[in-house]
């Protein structure tokens, strides 16, 4: 293979799509320059398969285009070079600001399934309680924890493959490869810096092989990260009028939207394999993730802020501090008033301009597969292993009160923290035979998996029912209630599942394909799914590939079971809006019930034309889900259900306008085309070409729980079209790349409020990155994400909370990204 055809083929899956199912990990270890890029493990169990020939569509991404970037944040890497993957900055979003979700071809994060070195990766603890509309209430895993200089290569099956590897599996598979190189590293230093001069983001990382032996290796990544953050903001219009009015105490801007401040975010990645006998091979990975995230919340207008400034019906509250007559001696009172009294009090004493909460959260994951894969003596192939993974986020809200205590309120407060467990056990059993002297690779297996999910009580202070109570303060941490003891708990699930997966090469240009899965739930029962597919190669010019196959997504414990308040806009107002379980007798007299696995059915076709100097693959999908789960739309609360919710221990209700609860109640389709080229103008010159089409309808639904806002966000807050153009060029000592960027139009509910929409037109920036190599060991990089500073258009409601451009943009806001790195390989 020529240089410029394996750059081709890098170039190929630089920027693609996402979707196919994993499959049986690799063979023992090749040295790092060994490995030929379309060599694919997923979607497929029969070793050596390559991307153009496999039934479904795999992208693959080398490493070296994640490492080839300014960012230093894994998922916005991959939106970088995957048309179909979005993902926004998050920037008030509650945990969602810990743990982005994103979205692969228009679903939700738990719609993809993402596996490490072909091992089924655990879920996040962090539930999108605010996941604009299509992410409200997902719980996907998280990718940010991988650092990008430890990735050989990502794959991206483009296909539902529930049938080969289980739940999660609608949207699509991410494999993301390990290096595995036993000798030689590297290690890079990375500064960049936005043009508004905010956002800086160091990074040092480096990665080593070493032998194992004489027949093993183990490859150690390491990343060290620093981010601060940004701002684009305006100030609020009730914030102005304030100043306008002589209150000198309101900040400038009251809040800030911008990308999140995140310190010591260490990442750390361990793999390893060695040879036991002639046919056998040990291997172990895992990895180790921390880092401290710092966000924003909405502004409190110290005038009219209910529970700790104003009343129900907006006027100035003020506490009684010595109720012993059993008289309100302070009704009536104004701010001022209570300022001058040592009996009364008001929190315009402690924040005499309102106060914005700062809310944020420690988080920390690990995770360890052990394995051990080989063959028989009778040519049966075999992959044992067992894994773990964890991943626990302790959450922290400051600037804030619980202003049922008065004046003993702390500021800062621990709400409580979640965490995600699952433990994983796998056997993979595969064998090469013939049907009439025809190759027929057949594969089974048993799983079994457990997963729990824990919420831990808070602080007290954090969901105390102070003495205040009983005078209209709203009880909790304002912003983020803690969790108090009768909502904390540990919930738990395991499954089974057996499969088998086959493939026939019936002719010599003819593939056929067929999986079956059954798994059985401790909760819900079991289902079963089937995957059928073909690849015909009409001649060296064109192939013709399909897919079809049902798929599942089991509900997760802690959807079935999470207990939340979070601060929301409805009808331009800032309200207190709860998250029970749909088992809650309240969300029962709404339609709640227990949660059922989603069910969907999937078709792709494709077709793969290859010439001397093009390499074109066209992949049109449909993926129908129905029973889909989601976060019902806001039900209003009765004075004696939100008496009930007290009652039940939820902290914060006697302060809740409205609440949801989990539901199977919506079916959609999507669908859409994948384009993926790759042109050789010369020997040193590759032209890449990506884009992707995708669209959904809502075809079913409850008007009781789902409303039009929700739908027209699931329909249209991403961008039908995206896509990318990629030129490169390689010298002797220098390499050259331009990439230029589409972002289709997309609309947004400001605030997840319908009445405040955004229509927002579609938008293109410039990436460019020069590499200059002083020799075989030392290089110096300079770049720039959206060279020329653009930005999408301005936020016609930006006077409501303060937000400069629409918040959910695909591009982001934060403008251009410029960045230096240096790197010495060894």
């Amino acid at each position: 293979m020529t240089e410029s055809k394996k750059r081709r083929l890098a170039v190929a899956g630089m920027p693609s799509l996402l979707a196919v199912a994993i499959a049986a990990t690799a063979g023992p270890a090749l040295a790092q320059d060994e490995v030929i890029e379309e060599i694919i493990t997923i979607g497929t169990r029969v070793d050596g398969r390559s991307a153009t020939d496999s039934a479904a569509p795999v992208d693959i991404v080398s490493g070296d285009e994640f490492v080839n970037q300014g960012d230093g944040d894994l998922n916005n890497l991959l939106r970088n070079v995957v048309p179909s993957y979005n993902v926004n900055t998050q920037p008030i979003s509650d945990a969602a600001t810990i743990v982005r979700p994103a979205n692969l071809r228009g679903l939700p994060p738990d719609s993809t399934l993402v596996l490490v070195n072909g091992k089924r990766r655990h879920r996040a603890a962090v539930i999108s309680f605010l996941g604009g509309g299509l992410s409200d209430g997902a719980q996907g895993p998280d990718i940010s924890a991988i650092p990008a200089i430890a990735l050989k290569q990502v794959e991206v099956l483009r296909d539902g493959a529930a049938a080969q590897y289980g739940s999660d599996a609608i949207a699509g598979v991410m494999n993301f490869q390990l290096k595995d190189a036993a000798e030689g590293g590297e290690v890079e230093v990375k500064y960049a810096t936005t043009a508004a001069g905010d956002g800086d983001q160091m990074q040092i990382a480096g990665n080593l092989g070493l032998p194992l032996t004489d027949s093993g290796f183990i490859n150690i990544s390491y990343e060290l990260r620093e981010q601060d953050a940004t701002s684009r903001s305006v100030q609020r219009d009730d914030a102005a009028g304030l100043i306008a009015d002589g209150n000198t105490a309101v900040e400038d801007p009251a809040q800030i939207w911008g990308q999140p401040e995140v310190n010591d975010d260490t990442k750390l990645f361990i793999n390893s394999a060695v040879e036991v006998g002639d046919s056998a091979e040990l291997y172990a990975f895992g990895n180790y993730a921390s880092r401290t995230v710092d966000g924003g919340f909405y502004f409190r207008n110290p005038e009219t802020r209910p529970g700790v400034f104003a009343d129900g019906d907006g006027n100035p509250l003020v506490a009684d501090l010595d109720d012993s007559n059993g008289l309100d001696d302070c009704a009536g009172f104004s701010h001022a008033d209570a300022m001058a009294s040592e009996e009364c009090f008001s929190f315009q004493e402690i924040f005499p301009g309102g106060f914005t909460p700062r809310f944020g959260g420690d988080l920390e994951d690990y995770s360890a597969v052990f394995g051990l894969r080989g063959e028989f003596a009778n040519g049966i192939g075999y992959d044992v292993s067992a894994s773990a993974g964890h991943n626990q986020v302790d959450f922290v809200i400051r600037n804030t009160v619980n202003a049922t205590l008065g004046p003993d309120t702390p500021t800062a407060f621990n709400p409580g923290t979640y965490i995600q467990d699952e433990t994983n056990f796998n056997v993979d059993l595969s064998r090469e035979t013939a049907v009439s002297g025809k190759p027929l690779f057949v594969a089974a297996g048993f799983e079994w998996r457990e997963e729990t999910f824990e919420a831990q009580v808070g602080d007290r202070a954090s969901w105390e029912v102070g003495p205040l109570v009983g005078q209209g303060f709203s009880i909790g941490s304002n912003g983020f209630p803690g969790f108090g003891p009768q909502v904390a708990g540990t919930f738990d699930r395991d499954n089974i599942a057996v499969y088998t997966d086959m493939e026939l090469d019936a002719t010599d240009k003819l593939r056929l394909g067929a999986a079956l899965r059954w798994e059985d739930f401790s909760d819900f029962g079991s289902t079963s799914n089937f995957k059928l597919s073909g690849h015909y190669t009409v001649n060296d010019l064109l192939a013709f590939r399909s897919t079809i196959s049902t798929g599942f997504r089991a509900p997760t414990p802690g959807q079935s079971n999470i207990t939340n308040v979070s601060t929301v806009f409805t009808s331009g107002q800032l309200i207190n809006r709860g998250t029970i379980p749909p088992t809650n007798p309240i969300a029962e007299l709404k339609g709640g019930e227990q949660l059922q696995p989603e069910e969907s059915e999937s078709v792709t076709l494709g077709a793969i034309i290859t010439t001397a100097d093009w390499d074109i693959t066209i992949d049109y999908f449909r993926i129908a889900v129905s029973d889909r789960i989601t976060q019902s739309a806001d039900q209003e609360l009765s004075d004696a259900e939100r008496a009930q919710l007290i009652a039940d221990g939820i902290t914060g209700a006697d302060s809740l306008s409205s609440f949801r609860f989990y539901t199977n109640d919506f079916d959609t389709e999507t669908q859409g085309v994948d384009i993926v080229a790759t042109y050789s103008l010369a020997e040193s010159t590759d032209l890449g070409f990506a884009m992707n089409w995708t669209d959904t309808e809502v075809t079913e639904y409850n008007p009781a729980t789902m409303d039009e806002t929700r739908i027209k966000l699931l329909q249209e807050n991403l961008p039908n079209v995206r896509g990318n153009a990629t030129l490169t060029h390689y010298g002797d000592n220098w390499r050259g790349l331009v990439r230029l960027n589409y972002f289709g139009s997309f609309w947004e509910a400001h605030l997840d409020d319908g009445t405040l929409p955004i229509d927002a037109g579609a938008e293109w920036t410039l990436d460019a990155e020069a590499s200059y190599s002083f020799n075989d060991n030392l290089s110096l990089i300079a770049g720039a994400e959206n060279l020329l500073d653009n930005y999408p258009d301005d936020n016609p409601w930006a006077g409501v909370a303060g937000s400069e451009y629409p918040t959910t943009s695909p591009m982001g806001f934060n403008g251009a990204l410029y960045y230096m790195r240096a790197r010495y390989q060894f």
